[in-house]
């Protein structure tokens, strides 16, 4: 179980606040994949962010008992001056693992993410591309109960792409996911419930497809 008790978002600008959320409450069901929907700027990433623990709310809570990714293959979490290795040590000692665990993990990212040297290098020496692979191996290395994703699980040549499909496939076999897209076809094929993002509120419907006609009919309407 997810729940948003009374959250309210707001970012300062020039013109003074701009809230994102405005007290709203919604609990996401146990065991069900969520799919997020909203045109751009409605606050999908935002939403996400603080499921995910990395934004908190200017006021409310989001309560749960799962663990949540952070979002799968987005890099902007490491420290550019340090290496892979070093990132994914501070990242395993913030998890609470220990010194046998954090190799585990070290040499299941380095060997799946494929970038040789650039391993022992700074990431702010990588492409972005690069920095994408090292996320998704170490989201891979853990076991969440919840993987935060947009449409594009992957990126990379395409033999990459599909070990990294089979993978985050077989993560689904014993976790949810919450998924960002613009693609109700997709949103559809890998989720079970829909979160319609509009004017600062979240509807919630408990079938995807539901959610995607809901959302497409507002669209038309806008």
């Amino acid at each position: 179980m997810i729940e948003l008790q009374n959250i309210s978002k707001w970012y300062r600008t020039k013109s003074g606040r701009h809230h994102v959320f405005r007290d709203v409450s919604v609990t996401f069901p146990t065991g069900k994949s969520i799919g997020i929907l909203g045109r751009n700027g409605a606050g999908k990433s935002t939403l996400v962010s603080m499921i995910a623990g990395t934004s908190a709310p200017n006021s409310g809570r989001v309560i749960t008992n799962k663990t949540i990714s952070w979002p799968v293959g987005v890099s902007s979490g490491f420290q550019g001056s340090l290496t892979s290795r070093d990132n994914i040590k501070f990242i395993c000692r913030v998890y609470g693992l220990g010194p046998d665990e954090i190799r585990e993990k070290i040499e299941f990212v380095k060997e799946f993410a494929e970038i040789g040297k650039y391993f022992e290098m700074p990431m702010n020496t990588y492409s972005s591309g690069m920095k994408s692979k090292v996320n998704f191996g170490l989201s891979m290395s853990f076991d969440f109960d919840y993987y935060i994703t947009d449409e594009a699980i992957a990126t990379g040549d395409q033999s990459f792409v599909k070990k990294s499909n089979a993978l985050f496939d077989q993560k689904r076999e014993t976790a949810n996911i919450i998924m960002v897209s613009h693609s109700p076809a997709k949103l559809i094929r890998n989720t079970d419930i829909g979160a319609v993002i509009v004017d600062g509120t979240i509807t919630l419907l408990e079938d995807i497809k539901d959610a995607s006609d809901y959302y497409s009919n507002l669209q038309k309407n806008a």
